[in-house]
């Protein structure tokens, strides 16, 4: 049986209304959360951040540490005169379970912060439950954020119910990343510089690309860390299957309605991929890394959050969206984005100062570009700025062609379903399970999955 995370969509009221949370929904919802996380880690307390306080402060939380929790404090200070007499004081909590269990927890019992962020891909588990309060669109836009500041791909994520519980602060698409002299040697590159996408346009292309790529590095050609990961799998399955034109439906008991021959294919190609000769068969997602850095290998597929360590080791590494191999551009993807706790009566102008410093955080997503993350709000992507940065500049099309986890409750990011697939793919890759019993045992976790009842 697969392990599934987070609170399932409950029977919702009314259009334009939030679901009433009784007494017992709340309790399920919150030991439901905590409880059927797969991977989880100790809950950690502290003290509700709804707690009474310095009414001219937001209290956000995120699980951002390290580099890119020093970016959002910059990101922040860089907003601040664009929300004036206002402060945001951070919570930051360990990402995956803990924070999702968390935030669910809090949510539930109305005692969350005033804001949080949260994987796009969660929000199937967490909106339709009445978790989080609905934006003011109309409140954004008066503070110069508009729907049509968004990328169709991301926005059309965050709604529910004809209302937005939603605004995207990045995309953090899965790409590739090369050495341009390793590419170029490769007969690879554009005149321009960009990788020729052309050179990857097919299964049988982007194999050959990656033996040209061997030939030019006197070593392998691409790097893919799988081994023993949760999620890694996944993203490039993933990404691969929406570019045959297919998608997963998943209807509400199952079964999943899946093309079973194009998952085959794709997972023949995976393992092609990752053949042992040409490219390197047995890496986990360190080794990976450390293969491109080294220059063991002339490209990698990752995600753009890694840009910073390939930076410090090649200051002119290249970027790219993934290459379109099966024909329709498709880009595994998510998006870190801004969600309202639910609150039993929140106070309409703390809400207000909530909407401003939010706006005001989006228009100063070139800070946050910095990271690799593509800012959401487009208006950044745009300015001559942005264009100069290298190499986020060269990859910022993905945004226009991300693809996101199911909009279910038990998918997302750092769920159990994305773990349950990656071993599924492991076996096939690394153990010669083939292709064709690779996908059936994928179709049949996923309808295990529809068929276990809502933990709400």
């Amino acid at each position: 049986m697969v392990d599934v995370p987070g609170p399932r969509a409950a029977s919702a009221g009314p259009e334009g209304t939030r679901p009433t949370l009784s007494r017992r929904n709340v309790l399920r919802a919150s030991m439901a959360s905590a409880a059927v996380l797969l991977g989880g880690g100790a809950l950690t307390g502290c003290g509700s951040a709804a707690a009474a306080g310095d009414p001219g402060t937001v209290r956000l939380w995120d699980p951002f540490s390290g580099a890119d929790g020093a970016l959002l404090d910059e990101l922040v200070e860089t907003a601040r005169p664009d929300m004036p007499g206002t402060g945001i004081e951070r919570t930051v909590l360990e990402w995956g379970t803990p924070y999702y269990t968390k935030l669910a927890m809090a949510s539930a019992g109305g005692r969350g912060p005033d804001v949080a962020v949260s994987h796009m891909s969660r929000l199937a588990g967490y909106a339709p439950l009445g978790l989080l309060d609905p934006w003011d669109t109309d409140l954004l836009a008066e503070f110069g954020v508009r729907e049509s500041d968004f990328a169709e791909a991301v926005w059309s994520r965050t709604r529910y119910r004809d209302r937005t519980y939603a605004v995207p602060l990045d995309t953090h698409p899965f790409i590739v990343f090369f050495h341009p002299e390793t590419a170029g040697k490769a007969g690879l590159l554009t005149d321009d510089g960009d990788l020729d996408q052309e050179a990857f346009s097919s299964p049988e292309r982007f194999l050959e690309a990656g033996r040209e790529l061997a030939r030019a590095s006197g070593k392998q050609g691409v790097a893919f860390g799988y081994v023993n990961d949760t999620a890694q799998g996944w993203r490039l399955f993933y990404g691969l299957y929406r570019q045959t034109g297919n998608d997963f439906a998943l209807p509400e008991g199952g079964p999943v309605k899946a093309d079973a021959d194009a998952m085959a294919e794709v997972i023949a190609f995976m393992q092609k991929l990752v053949d042992g000769r040409t490219n390197p068969d047995r890496l986990d997602y360190p080794a990976a890394i450390a293969a491109f850095t080294n220059r063991q290998t002339g490209m990698i597929l990752s995600g753009e959050w890694e840009l910073g360590t390939f930076r410090t080791a090649d200051p002119k590494v290249g970027a790219a969206p993934f290459p379109t191999v099966f024909g329709t551009p498709a880009v595994c993807a998510d998006s870190h984005s801004f969600v309202l706790p639910r609150r039993p009566d929140p106070s309409e102008a703390h809400r207000r100062r909530t909407h401003r410093a939010v706006a005001a955080i989006l228009k100063a997503g070139q800070v946050w570009a910095k990271a690799g993350h593509i800012p959401a709000y487009q208006p950044v992507t745009r300015t001559r700025a942005y264009a100069r940065l290298e190499p986020q500049a060269r990859y910022v099309k993905a945004a226009d062609h991300v693809v996101l986890d199911p909009a279910v409750w038990f998918a997302g990011a750092g769920s159990g379903f994305q773990n349950s697939m990656s071993q599924v793919l492991q076996q096939a890759v690394l153990d010669g399970l083939s292709p064709d019993r690779a996908a059936r045992a994928m179709i049949k976790r996923i309808d295990t999955a529809l068929s276990q009842p809502s933990p709400a």
